[in-house]
């Protein structure tokens, strides 16, 4: 089975998650990338707002295409309720290339149904699975048995 981790990451916690899932799978990895930043007070400002409005923006060139994967796993943290916007234009620029789908979402203490929703929303499928996890978890190393029930 051919598998893709793509994610996006603000501040590291999603791509750690992103890396093991990658590592336990044996899985290629994509790293969603804006072209605009969101680095800083003002970017995580400019995120929360952008995320709400569901903003489709420009993403750098992808390496990956996902039709040609039987699973993808699409891993985002919750802004502001929702998934981060550079997920959604991923999803959008991807739209009806996704065979089988898991989502993972971190978030610093809830919205995790929110993301999944829209992401769900977006792909046009219920994903296989989902998982989501504090941003606490993440940091502290605290997720191997919900990774393990996750990836199998």
């Amino acid at each position: 089975m051919s598998i893709l981790v793509a994610y996006y990451s603000r501040t590291e916690v999603t791509k750690k998650l992103a890396e093991a899932i990658a590592a336990e799978t044996g899985a290629d990895i994509e790293e969603i990338v804006p072209k605009v930043k969101y680095d800083g007070k003002i970017g995580f400002a400019r995120g929360g707002k952008d995320a709400i409005s569901e903003k489709i923006i420009d993403l750098e060139p992808l390496e990956y295409e996902v039709s040609d994967y039987d699973l993808v796993y699409l891993g985002v943290p919750v802004w502001a309720g929702k998934a981060a916007n550079p997920m959604i234009s991923y999803i959008k620029q991807n739209e009806g290339k996704f065979n089988d789908v898991k989502f993972f979402v971190t978030a610093g203490g809830s919205g995790f149904e929110g993301a999944i929703e829209q992401m769900e929303k977006y792909v046009g499928k219920a994903p296989l699975k989902t998982l989501g996890l504090v941003t606490k978890q993440v940091k502290h190393d605290e997720f191997n048995e919900e990774l393990a029930s996750f990836i199998e």
